[in-house]
């Protein structure tokens, strides 16, 4: 089908990547290097013009175009493209906005604004680091088959226990797939994704990918790193990132601090998180920061208005003594920085919504979908019809139809989990959790 991508940052750029093998894909832009670079890049077609204005969509083929995806740093810009689309032809249209007052007019009036499907980057940013908070250790989470099964990434530190032991000496827990090991190259970025086997061994830096039920991928999560648990809870900046963290925070019965320098906007936060202590001061002022006990925090998150300000209060509070630092990034180059100089996760909100956008645009292949290491591998989640390849066989027979690169992490059955091993048979119906490395994920889907 063809595709209509307004918007070629970094958000337009990896879903038109990832759409580009099976669709045809058009991408619009009003930055004529973008759109230069972009035609070198992908094998899309590339239009310098106003995604808003209908004489450049009508360029880029809108009445043949099945969906439009607006994903500009403008949510206006975005909002108004899918508005005219809809005026134009009846094609399905996906706005990306920051500002949740959109998403709350789209989600309260049905057909509002001419818009199917709205993505809120902050707010689901702040879903991704209230996640994360939830599972101490982990790098980043996500949740499959109606929470049923969870995906987390872990780092494993120097002294981790299970740093030096093989993957059968640390699968200690029956409901846990060990689908991934990413080993780190000397400066620390990915390398190398390898498929574990029992006599795999694990080292200290490896990132471990990890699929299973809610409570084997906490237990692990402990075993990973025994002493973290997160309590004290340290929110500095009071965006719309910080008060949605906050609010998600305050209903898993965490009671969060929150600095905000702005005497108005702490006031607003003050009435509105009545389980948040809500601080107005200087994140920067150390002896306020050690008059709030800042070496007793367990995690501090950073959301301020800059990457730059992000940087420099996580690692000012973990030199004051708090043991974790969580960063909003929002360019995309930075994120390695960032963990590399003290920052234990960066969390990237154009990623989270390339993430959610990615998801939509795969629902005729897979229900769920999260991109792990900047689109280096997939974990799928794929209900089994009776053309799958995996249609009444053992995995270890339908695995062998399958790439490399291919593993099967968890299934659930009836709302039931089913510990997915060599002779295990998979019926339809069957939810079923892949990792999938990028380079097999056409075929994989193909044959899935």
């Amino acid at each position: 089908m063809r595709v209509i991508v307004v918007g070629a940052g970094e958000v337009g750029s990896s879903i038109a990547e990832s759409l580009a093998d099976e669709h045809e894909v058009v991408v619009v832009d009003v930055d004529g290097d973008r759109v230069e670079a972009l035609t070198y890049d992908l094998d899309v077609l590339a239009i310098e013009g106003d995604g808003a204005a209908i004489e450049t969509l009508q360029e880029a083929g809108l009445a043949a175009a099945e969906l439009l995806i607006a994903v500009t740093d403008d949510d206006e810009t975005n909002i108004v493209s899918c508005g005219t689309a809809k005026t134009l032809d009846d094609v399905t249209t996906i706005a990306r906005v920051r500002n949740t007052k959109y998403l709350d007019t789209w989600e309260n009036a049905e057909g509002a604004l001419g818009v199917d499907v709205m993505v809120g980057t902050n707010l689901l940013t702040a879903r991704k680091i209230a996640s994360i908070i939830g599972l101490p250790a982990a790098r980043d989470v996500d949740s499959f088959a109606d929470g049923t099964i969870q995906m987390a990434e872990f780092e494993l530190a120097a002294g981790s226990p299970v740093a030096g032991q093989t993957v059968a000496e640390a699968d200690r827990f029956d409901d846990l797939t060990f689908a991934a090991i990413i080993c780190p190259d000397d400066d620390g970025t990915c390398d190398e994704i390898v498929v574990p086997r029992g006599d795999t061994r694990l080292s200290a830096g490896d990132e471990v990918i990890v699929i299973g039920t809610d409570e084997a991928v906490t237990a692990f999560s402990h075993a990973v790193a025994p002493d973290d648990d997160y309590h004290d809870v340290l929110l500095v900046g009071g965006s719309s990132v910080g008060y949605q963290t906050a609010r998600l925070l305050e209903g898993r019965g965490i009671r969060p601090k929150l600095i905000e320098r702005d005497p108005e906007r702490a006031q607003f936060l003050a009435e509105s998180l009545p389980k948040t202590t809500v601080l107005q001061a200087d994140a920067t002022d150390r002896d306020f920061l050690e008059s709030e006990n800042i070496d007793a925090v367990d995690v501090v998150v950073t959301t301020l208005e800059s990457d730059e300000a992000n940087l420099l209060a996580g690692l000012f509070a973990k030199r004051l003594g708090a043991d974790r630092a969580i960063a909003v990034v929002e360019e995309g180059s930075y994120v390695d920085l960032f963990e590399t100089v003290g920052i234990d996760v960066a969390v990237q909100p154009r990623e989270v919504a390339a993430e959610e956008i990615t998801r939509f645009t795969r629902e005729e292949h897979a229900e769920n979908v999260a991109i792990i290491e900047s689109d280096r591998a997939e974990v799928i989640e794929v209900e089994i019809d009776d053309e799958s390849v995996f249609h009444d066989r053992t995995i270890k027979s339908a695995a062998a139809d399958l790439p490399d690169g291919v593993v099967v992490g968890a299934i659930v059955r009836d709302g039931e989990f089913v510990r997915p091993r060599g002779d295990t048979v998979v019926h339809a119906g069957d939810h079923v959790v892949f990792f999938v490395e990028t380079t097999a994920l056409d075929e994989t889907l193909a044959k899935i």
